[in-house]
């Protein structure tokens, strides 16, 4: 995921940051505590689509990023 859009994106329920999970393929909301799903490289912003984050993964802090 190129870190611009990354910049770029805000979680749709409560507007708050989106960390990328690129094992899962996921972007998490920690504030929504929801996990959105990237297919075929599109975010899926939709809050149907997420699932709930777990107590492990809402409380894991986020990996460090990478320099651009």
């Amino acid at each position: 995921m190129e870190a611009k859009l990354l910049e770029l994106l805000v979680c749709p329920v409560t507007k708050g940051p989106l960390i990328y999970q690129r094992e899962r393929q996921e972007l998490h909301s920690r504030s929504a505590r929801l996990a959105y799903p990237i297919r075929d490289g599109i975010p899926i912003l939709l809050e149907h689509e997420a699932r709930p984050l777990t107590e492990e993964e809402a409380a894991r802090p986020p990996a460090p990023r990478a320099p651009d």
